[in-house]
């Protein structure tokens, strides 16, 4: 995490001076006056706040603020856009004893940050104002955040949040495994995938839908005929991505069976897209108790597959979302979650 360190007179810059010690596993950059005296290394001075406030922005993914909270929401507030891009704004008092996550929040990072925070400076109060927070109740931005999956339709995130806070139940459309892997989910309802309205949360990377929309990485198990060309592998999973309207960041990893170790075309695939490679063995393939699509792997090497079986063994969730694919008759793509 990129910080602005911002401060307005000697007082708060004494603060910052101070405040970045605790820091010290973090990028962090102090603004402040010309005129005032420290003893920084190194401090970004500037003469108006606004001038500094708008690449700051841009440029970081928190700004600390020791400044007074009404100044700062009054110097903020031509600035904001969208809670899915806004960055973490702090505000901390001069004791360093006090601080108050202010905006971004969750996809932001601003209360993690100020916890962070409250847990290294001496008899540190954190204001959190999140009711999920406060709660203690699922929060789903924070769900994505924490495991790294895209949100869409973010927008319908707020209704859903009040139903969790009212103990009302939210319908989840989603993958077994995958929703018992939800901690907090007490006031969850498991649902399918084929009775969406706009009260429910969909967890699916290939599900198309209105309401808010969580999509964890995808794990792509890859087989092929042996020396199948990188160009061959190249169009087959850019087919692939296009059927299920994927993107290439939503590919965590591909996988394949160990006899795939030398394949140059497939080795060759894996580096260009700088996606990493597992290959797995026949008695981890052939222990597996999922039913598989009939593979001609069977016929050669004794195995239940290559494509279904290497992505569920790569995966997070071990649940197989899109059977596998076939291209130009020797190539096999499937993918799990």
């Amino acid at each position: 995490m990129k910080i602005a360190i911002v401060t307005i007179n000697q007082p708060s810059l004494n603060s910052a001076s101070n405040l970045v010690s605790y820091l010290e596993d973090y990028q962090v950059d102090i603004y402040g006056k010309k005129e005032l005296k420290h003893n920084l290394k190194k401090l970004k001075t500037y003469n108006k706040l606004d001038d500094i406030l708008v690449p700051a922005w841009k440029n970081y993914d928190a700004i600390i603020c020791i400044l007074a909270m009404g100044a700062v929401v009054r110097k903020i507030a031509p600035l904001l856009k969208d809670k899915s891009t806004d960055p973490a704004i702090i505000v901390i008092n001069l004791a360093l004893d006090k601080v108050v996550p202010l905006l971004s929040g969750h996809l932001g990072g601003a209360n993690r940050l100020a916890n962070i925070l409250t847990s290294r400076l001496p008899k540190c109060i954190n204001f959190i104002s999140t009711a999920t927070d406060q709660t203690k109740t699922l929060s789903f931005e924070m769900l994505a955040k924490d495991r790294d999956w895209e949100i869409k339709n973010l927008k319908a995130l707020a209704k859903i949040s009040n139903r969790l806070l009212n103990k009302q139940k939210v319908k989840v459309a989603t993958y077994s495994q995958l929703f018992n892997s939800i901690k907090n989910r007490d006031n969850l309802e498991l649902i399918g995938f084929d009775n969406l309205d706009l009260d429910t949360v969909v967890i699916s990377p290939i599900v198309k839908s209105n309401s808010l929309t969580l999509r964890p990485k995808v794990y792509l198990g890859i087989g092929c005929n042996r020396n199948t060309q990188l160009e061959e592998i190249e169009k087959a999973f850019e087919l692939f991505l296009d059927k299920y309207s994927l993107k290439i960041e939503d590919i965590k990893s591909i996988a394949s069976f160990e006899a795939k170790k030398d394949e140059v075309g497939l080795l060759n695939f894996a580096q260009k897209y700088n996606l990493s490679i597992a290959f797995y063995k026949k008695d981890d393939i052939n222990a597996l108790e999922n039913s598989f699509s009939p593979s001609a792997s069977t016929k050669f090497f004794g195995l239940k597959g290559v494509a279904e079986p290497s992505s569920i063994l790569a995966s997070e969730y071990q649940e197989l979302i899109i059977k596998k694919e076939v291209y130009f008759k020797v190539i096999t793509i499937a993918g799990a979650i």
